[in-house]
């Protein structure tokens, strides 16, 4: 009896300590997404302001994962979903999601990462507002209560902001929108038909949807630029694709060729990659340099050449008035 109760006690423990672990590993995956957007978008640190560009190489990961885990490497089953229902179910809530990253990412640029953290404790305000509006929830008085003295406490965060800007809270406030609305469209689209996707099948199926509809703000607003420093940054580019490119041979020849891949020859390429990547990072540097420094010469060019029209216009007026 003594020996069931001490297995039974080991195994919830293993249960509880596995649970913690996987709630360690989101909370610093999803903290380290937050801050290298951060570090990429702002334009006081890298100066990448390309939201969707971002946004749709985080999607382009999380696609191709998602596929090797469940095609490829068939370790979670998917699930099985017609056509008309991807379309009427899955396709609503890819478009909702992509314009949540969208402006959430692109808020990044304008706020600071403190602010918008508190900005996102609006969440369940949206989430209940949206549920009653879609009659997936009950209005109820103390609910309501409560989510207004959560919204009084986010307005006076915004309002001690010291890095307040109206443009980035508009665009934050409209990412904690649809991002309500998607979450109760899964409630409504999916749950109710008995459908229940994990992580990697909501990956899945999502993900590519995402990507999709980024790529019609991307082609309109974000390839018009990046196709015009594509000139100034071509040799980069090419060395970051290819980093990327042996990065997939090695996954593509470990899970599909089976070739043998050792921890060894992860860490060495691994460390290879970072010096790779850091020496990627000091010449893009250097080249922004180089074009701060001819802006600014042709800055002063431009001064110097008003300066001496100003000085000749001057002179002639002297010669006119002695004459």
């Amino acid at each position: 009896m003594g020996k069931g109760a001490s297995s039974l006690s080991e195994g919830v423990m293993k249960k509880i300590l596995l649970s913690y672990a996987y709630v360690g590993i989101w909370i610093f995956l999803s903290f380290t997404v937050i801050v290298y957007n951060k570090y990429i978008l702002d334009r006081k640190m890298y100066n990448w302001p390309f939201p969707i560009s971002l946004t749709m190489i985080h999607m382009a990961f999380c696609s191709s994962i998602a596929y090797l885990l469940v095609r490829v490497l068939k370790l979670v089953e998917p699930v099985a979903m017609s056509r008309e229902l991807y379309i009427s179910s899955v396709v609503p809530i890819g478009a909702l999601y992509s314009l949540s990253l969208w402006f959430s990412n692109s808020a990044y640029i304008y706020l600071s990462v403190s602010f918008i953290q508190m900005l996102k404790a609006l969440m369940p305000v949206a989430v209940y507002s949206i549920g009653v509006l879609f009659k997936k929830d009950s209005f109820k008085t103390d609910t309501m209560v409560n989510m207004v003295s959560i919204s009084v406490g986010v307005a006076i965060a915004a309002y001690g902001e010291a890095r307040f800007d109206s443009w980035g809270v508009i665009l934050q406030l409209g990412a904690v929108a649809f991002e309500a609305t998607r979450l109760v469209l899964i409630q409504i689209l999916l749950t109710s038909k008995g459908i229940t996707l994990n992580p990697i099948t909501s990956l899945y199926y999502v993900a590519p949807c995402c990507l999709g509809f980024l790529f019609i703000p991307w082609i309109i607003v974000e390839f018009p630029v990046l196709k015009q420093n594509s000139r100034k940054t071509s040799a980069l580019t090419m060395n970051v694709a290819g980093v990327v490119k042996d990065w997939l041979l090695i996954a593509f020849s470990w899970s599909v060729i089976k070739d043998t891949v050792t921890p060894v020859n992860l860490v060495g390429y691994g460390l290879a990659f970072l010096g790779v990547a850091y020496y990627n990072h000091s010449k893009l540097q250097a080249l922004k340099a180089k074009e701060a420094q001819k802006k600014a010469a042709q800055a002063d060019e431009e001064a110097g050449r008003l300066l001496q029209e100003r000085e000749g216009e001057g002179s002639g007026r002297r010669t006119e008035s002695q004459g």
